[in-house]
């Protein structure tokens, strides 16, 4: 593989890359940029990762209500 290869493939994805405006807290934009100087690649890799499963949701709307016994009838501590 020679570098005019290298430099097509390269080119290739970059023409295969789409892109969209997003609006995100800036908190959370605070804290990408302490990871790297490209935000675009930090949310491509999420969005990845959440469509394949990969990280198991953990939100309000993803967890079981955890069911309490009620105890039996005349056992209330009122």
């Amino acid at each position: 593989m020679n570098m005019k290869d290298k430099a097509t493939d390269a080119e290739q994805r970059l023409i295969d890359k789409i892109e969209i405006a997003v609006r995100l807290d800036s908190e959370l934009v605070e804290q990408i940029q302490h990871l790297t100087n490209d935000p675009s690649k930090v949310i491509e890799v999420a969005i990845r990762q959440w469509l394949r499963g990969d990280v198991p949701r953990d939100d309000e709307l993803t967890r079981s209500p955890i069911r309490k016994p009620v105890p039996p009838r005349g056992e209330w501590n009122d």
